[in-house]
C-alpha cells in the first residue's frame, strides 16, 4: 500500500505546510538525508496551541500538540518529496521540545504524539530514535516543538 492510501486509510488530512517565520529553510535535502525545521504545535484551525505542559495544558492536550507537530512534518516531507511520500526510505530522528513546568517528567509521553503519527503513517518506515526534551519556553510561547530527520530513496 502506498503511503498516500494509508492517509486515506487511515482519514488523516494533513495540514498545509506553513512557511518559515524566520532566517532558516523548511526543509533541507543532503545527500539522501531529508532535514525538517522544528514544526511547532498549531491545531486544524490553524491556532497555536499555546501554554506549559503541566500547567495550561494536560497530557493528553499535550499528545495531541505533538501529533499535530508530526502532522506537520509529513506536509513539509510531501513536499520536499514533490508530493511522493513513497520517496521516504525510512524516519531516522525525530527531537522532541516541551515547553513544561519544572516538575514534568513525562516529556516522552507528549512526544509519543509525533512518534506514534509518524509511525501509522509511514509503518515500518516510520521507526525511529528520538529525543524528548522539557524547556522553559518555545517561540511564540507554544506547547511543543518536533524537528525531523528522513532518508530517502
Amino acid at each position: 500500500m502506498s503511503i498516500e492510501d494509508n492517509l486515506k486509510e487511515l482519514n488523516i488530512i494533513l495540514p498545509t505546510a506553513k512557511p518559515p517565520v524566520g532566517a532558516y529553510v523548511a526543509t533541507k535535502i543532503v545527500g539522501k538525508l531529508l532535514y525538517i525545521s522544528g514544526q511547532i504545535s498549531i491545531d486544524e484551525n490553524a491556532k497555536l496551541i499555546t501554554g506549559k505542559i503541566g500547567k495550561d495544558l494536560d497530557l493528553d492536550k499535550g499528545y495531541k500538540a505533538a501529533e499535530r507537530c508530526g502532522l506537520s512534518i509529513v506536509s513539509h516531507v510531501k513536499n520536499a518529496c514533490e508530493g511522493d511520500l513513497n520517496k521516504v526510505k525510512s524516519c531516522i530522528k525525530l527531537t522532541g521540545y516541551v515547553n513544561s513546568t519544572d516538575d514534568f517528567k513525562d516529556q516522552p509521553k507528549i512526544i509519543n504524539g509525533a512518534s506514534d503519527i509518524i509511525a501509522k503513517i509511514f509503518d515500518k518506515k516510520g521507526e525511529h530514535t528520538r529525543a524528548a526534551v522539557s524547556v522553559n519556553s518555545l517561540p511564540l510561547g507554544v506547547a511543543v516543538e518536533v524537528d525531523a530527520i528522513f532518508e530517502l530513496n
